[in-house]
Order: structure tokens, then sequence, then C-alpha cells
């Protein structure tokens, strides 16, 4: 069975509608209290600001709240999360017995933090227990919660399956599933994972599917687990890849002179929170630490950095002590804030669906946005096919300088702008402001893909005597290497060496460096390529 519905929630072909008549009005959407949603959440929405429901809620509540299987599919920023969270809060009965009632699985741990955060906020006057359960943080504390008693689990597959398995978390009792972003799920391997969770938790239950897409695989998954699902869109088929409300710049800019631009395009009237997406974690951290040392309130979020940091920037960053975040693809999944005004493209995306992710991050809840594209020469074919593949008909992007004035006409950037941020114009308090929470528990476990990047990264960091001393002390390991006639070989493999060797990042670009040539006698004998630290 399938429902499909345009964003005002009536069919498209009704010519009685006021848009499609060509009336100016909009019909407001009904409140959640309209719906039959308990006086307390009601409430608590209030007191968030929230009344009236988003069209994806509108069309999942009345489904939702019968206890019927659906598939939700609508892009990122339409409030999915309510869509489900409030059928969810709505069938939890309180006080329960400590096992948990429901269980939300989500690909990342920012979007686990940021559900966690929503559901906890709307379900506050109800006295339900929410826990988070995800990586980078020591079992023992959520061991400890469990023990005492939850009735609402949000959760990353990883952890969530590892505990399950330990008998720490019980299943026995999860009467409403729900899998958000599935898609995104899907693509980071945790397909597998998923299934096994399925198996556990009983099958007299209510599930919910969320996803923006509906690759062959999910669909597969929604026909196995789910029972007869309505399958929900809150937009026209093609709507995902058209961001109506974001407004598109696409430059071809050289790399050396990129840093200078953004710092311009950071200057623009009305600008606010931002968004700067790369492709690799080496250049999200040289970027931010750029961007610092150039006046601008700038943390970067990604793979390399502890849990605690990655919260720390996230705070920093919703709370505006901060205003420009600096991330990976894979890090900025999750990150749902919505006044982010700008986002910036520093490196072309890798296809059109990240792409499309990525300005999804603003133009969010009915706010318009602005996403700024950079095509290197080298990423011109690359934006071509993402362009052509998504109708933008921008197949050539023009070429743009940081002194280019069409930069700073569109973009409304005052002509006095330099590559530096006034000082009268500093008044974020930055990311030293939020405290970064310790994480504990011992050491953290450090993977190949985590150490060796990590301390180059560091290397970068501008910052006076601490970092010219480590900088000396590795420049001085590095000669000591060199100066050894033979070395032997640390046996990495494919699979434990670090990511940026793997995948093609940073390290990817730079050649290995040969060992010198050293003659004893007649004999020469030349040492193998030392392996990218």
């Amino acid at each position: 069975m399938a429902l499909e519905h345009s964003e005002s929630g009536l069919p498209e072909s009704d010519p009685s509608h006021p848009l499609q008549a060509g009336a100016e009005v909009e019909p407001e959407n009904p409140t959640f209290g309209e719906f039959g949603v308990r006086p307390e959440i009601v409430r608590a929405l209030a007191e968030a600001g929230i009344e009236r429901t988003f069209a994806i809620q509108a069309l999942t509540l009345p489904l939702a709240l019968e206890g019927e299987d659906l598939i939700g599919q609508a892009r990122t920023g339409m409030g999915k999360t309510l869509g489900f969270g409030v059928p969810l809060l709505q069938r939890i009965v309180t006080p329960g017995d400590g096992t948990p009632q429901a269980l939300v699985v989500v690909p990342t741990r920012e979007l686990c933090l940021q559900v966690t955060h929503d559901l906890t906020d709307a379900g506050k006057h109800l006295g339900i227990r929410t826990l988070a359960i995800y990586g980078g943080r020591p079992y023992e504390q959520q061991i400890d919660a469990l023990r005492k008693g939850v009735d609402l689990v949000i959760g990353t597959p990883g952890r969530l399956l590892d505990l399950a398995e330990q008998r720490h978390l019980v299943l026995g009792k999860v009467r409403a599933l729900v899998l958000d972003e599935a898609d995104e799920m899907l693509d980071l391997g945790f397909l597998p994972d998923i299934e096994r969770i399925l198996t556990m938790v009983p099958e007299e239950r209510q599930t919910m599917l969320f996803s923006a897409t509906m690759p062959g695989p999910i669909i597969t998954l929604a026909r196995t687990f789910l029972h007869r699902p309505t399958h929900i869109r809150a937009e026209e088929n093609d709507a995902g890849a058209v961001h109506e409300r974001t407004t598109q710049y696409v430059y071809r800019a050289h790399s050396l002179d990129k840093p200078e631009l953004i710092a311009r395009i950071l200057q623009a009237r009305e600008r606010g929170l931002t968004m700067v997406f790369t492709r690799t974690k080496r250049t999200a951290q040289k970027v931010a630490d750029d961007l610092a040392e150039r006046g601008f309130a700038a943390a970067a979020v990604h793979g390399d950095l502890g849990q605690g940091a990655r919260e720390q920037a996230l705070r920093a960053f919703r709370s505006g002590k901060i205003d420009v975040l600096v991330a990976t693809d894979v890090a900025a999944r999750g990150i749902d804030v919505d006044d982010v005004t700008h986002v910036i493209n520093y490196q072309t995306p890798e296809d059109e669906k990240t792409y499309v992710h990525r300005i999804g991050r603003t133009g969010r809840a009915g706010k318009t946005g602005v996403a700024i594209t950079l095509v290197d020469w080298d990423e011109e074919a690359r934006w071509k096919l993402i362009s052509d593949t998504l109708h933008l008909d921008i197949p050539e992007p023009v070429e743009t300088y940081s002194t280019s004035k069409h930069l700073f006409s569109d973009l409304d950037i005052p002509e006095d702008s330099t590559g530096r941020l006034p000082l009268g114009k500093r008044t974020r308090a930055g990311l030293a402001a939020e405290p970064e929470e310790k994480m504990g528990g011992g050491r953290k476990r450090r993977s190949p893909e985590s150490s060796a990047p990590r301390s180059r990264s560091r290397r970068r960091t501008r910052g006076g005597a601490a970092a010219a001393e480590a900088i000396e002390k590795a420049d001085a390991a590095e000669k000591s290497d060199e100066d050894r006639p033979r070395r032997r070989t640390r046996g990495r493999s494919a699979e434990t060496a670090p990511a940026a060797e793997r995948e093609g990042g940073d390290n990817a670009e730079r050649p290995a460096r040969r060992r010198r040539r050293r003659r004893s006698g007649a004999a020469n004998t030349t040492d193998t390529p030392a392996s990218a630290d």
C-alpha cells in the first residue's frame, strides 16, 4: 500500500487546493494537539516553540499513533524526528519496569545525540527515561544506566549489538522500533548489524523506517521486517535532489587561493552559522586551524578527533560560541542545526548524493540558505557529472579568485574585506569557551586509521612554543630515520594501513620518502621506500 502526497498534505491532483489554483494563501498544517497527542507532549513541544506539524509529521502521525508499520521518505531537515518520536513517546508506559520499550537505531553518533536531545525535550513531562548508546564512550557508563532502568533507547548499530549480545541490553520487550536514515546506514555498511538487531526484538511490534532515498537493499529490508507498511512520501519523487530554498553558487577556484577565498566568503553580510565540507580528515583540520588563525570562530569535526572533542565542537556550534564548523562527510551525518545559513563545499563532493546531503544542511525547516561549491581544475569532470545528474545547468563553473568582483556581488561581501576577520568583528566566544567533557573508562583504543593521521594534523596546528617544540621533535625523529642505513618494515597489511593511505586521502597525494643510498666499499645498498606515517 502506498500513500503519496505533496508537501501540503493534499493529493497533487486536487484542483481545489489553494496553491494549485494560483492563490497566494498557504494553508497551515494541523497542530500536534489536533492529532490526539498527549497534552504533556504538546506542552513540552510548545515550550520549545513547536506547535504546528511539518508535512512529514502531518502525514505520519495518524498512522503511527495507531500503531501501524510505515516507511517515511523525505529529505533531511523535514522534521522526521518528531514524526516518529511523538508516537514512540505516546505509547511508552510509565513507570515501566526498566526494560526498554522502544528502540531507535541511527547511523552516527552525532545523529544519536541529536535525536536523544529532541525526544528528551519532547517527553520531559512524562517521566520517560531516555538513554543514548553509541561508540566512543566508556561501556561502564552505559551499562550502569541500563541496570538502573530505561524506557527509550537511541543508539548506533555497533554499540547496540555489542551490548545486546553481552545481555546488558534487553530487547525482548521492545514494542516499537525505528530505523532512522536507513539509506545512510546502508552506505556505512551497517545493514548486517541492523538485520541481527531486528531478529532480537519481538515479532509483535510496530516498526517505522525513515529514509531520504529507497535503494534496493532498503526495500528488501522493509519487505522482510515490516508488516504491510504504508509508504509515505512528503514530496515529489525527484524533489530530494532540488533544494528550492537554497541558492547555489559554483566557482572554479585554485587550491592555493581557497583559504583567502573562504575568508572573504565568511564575511558576507547576513551570514550566520556556516558549515564547511571537506573530503579528508587532514584537510578538515587544516582548514579549521587556518580559519582560527585568521580570526574566525571555527572548529573541526572529523574521525581523528576523540568523542569528547567532537561533542565539544558540536555543542559550541549549536550554542553559537563558534559559527564555522569544518567537517568531513561522515562526521557531519546527523548534525541537525536549523539555523545554518551557509554551506561551503571546500572540495567538490564525490557524487551527486553527497552534494545533496551537504547542501541539505541549510535551507531547512522552511528557511532559506546559500550553498557555495569550489571546484578545482582537476575536479571539473566530477562537477560536470554532478551538475548533469541533478539538472543544475552549471556544467562549467565561472573562474573565480579571492579578488573577483562577481564573488563580492554574488554573496554580498563588503568590498573592503580582506583575508582576516577584523578585530572588531571577533565577537564569538570560541571553542575554548566550551569545556570538553573528559571521557572516563581508561585510554581510548585508537585504530590504525586514527593514530598516524592524527599526529600529522597536530603538527600543522599553529600556536606558540608548544607547537614549535612538537614540530622540532617530529622533524628530528624523521631525520634520525633517514640516517639509518636500514629499517625494518612495520609489516602493515592493506587492512591495517591508515585510512588516508587506503582511501586516497591527503597522505596518498605525497610520494613515499626514499632512503638515502649508503655506500660501503664497492657495494651499494638501497633501502626500500618507507611507509607513509
